[in-house]
């Protein structure tokens, strides 16, 4: 059985807060904390079937960018792509020429395009609801994400623009839970935050990590996790 998911970004103009510098800052205890409350659970568990359970992929994560905005912001997507593909350590990524190839979708719309393209291609039903500022779709099983299509909104300045770029693409690879207490990640509607922050550096890496098998369960996972973390302290910048 396939899970399929969404999550989405609600505010736009979230309160202040700052992200760490040191990749060292972050102790053990606030880095599993923060992988149990990011990668299991959902914003929205009635969209899914038992959100609790590890979503990654197995293989080359495969973009293809559709940009319906009049703004060009490919540029922008692509170089995001390229420090995913950078900074988290056992993940490959790509952008590929043909939507066919892709098995992640990216759609940069204007506003007055977002509610028709999430209709048509998110939720394939024309008098759907459309929830959020922006908003990313996953489908996986226990074999991994097969597949994720992210919508983001180009139009309405670049701060939200960039938010929603971070965001709903690092979601898309499988930390598909929001957390009001995670002031240092982008994983929380309330920070200001615009950029991959070390934190979330962590948070990936620690998911990316060969140990970690999708399928797996928060008890399975929770113990091997700070030895993880210090395995992977030196990779993270």
């Amino acid at each position: 059985m396939s899970l399929i998911a969404c999550a989405f970004l609600l505010a736009s103009v979230p309160l202040a807060g700052q992200a760490r510098a040191a990749p060292y800052t972050f102790s053990t205890e606030e880095l599993v904390n923060g992988f149990m409350k990011t990668v299991f659970g959902l914003e929205y568990r009635s969209w899914s079937w038992q959100p609790y359970l590890v979503k990654k992929y197995v293989g080359p994560v495969r973009f293809y960018v559709h940009n319906l905005a009049r703004k060009n912001r490919r540029p922008m997507v692509y170089g995001f792509i390229k420090t995913i593909g950078r900074d988290i350590h056992g993940l490959s990524t790509m952008v590929v020429a043909a939507p066919e190839e892709a098995n992640f979708i990216v759609y940069v719309v204007d506003r007055d395009q977002y509610d028709d393209v999430v209709r048509r291609y998110i939720y394939k039903d024309p008098k759907a609801d459309v929830p959020g500022r922006c908003l990313v779709r996953v489908a996986s099983d226990r074999r991994g994400i097969s597949r994720s299509t992210a919508v983001i909104v180009s139009n309405e300045g670049n701060f939200l623009f960039r938010r929603c770029l971070v965001e709903e693409l690092l979601q898309g690879l499988g930390p598909m839970n929001d957390d009001p207490d995670l002031a240092h990640s982008v994983f929380n509607d309330r920070s200001r935050h615009s950029r991959f922050t070390v934190f979330d550096k962590y948070i990936l890496n620690m998911l990316y990590h060969r140990r970690i098998k999708p399928g797996m369960r928060p008890k399975e996972v929770e113990p091997m996790l700070p030895s993880i973390v210090r395995e992977i302290r030196p990779l993270v910048r």
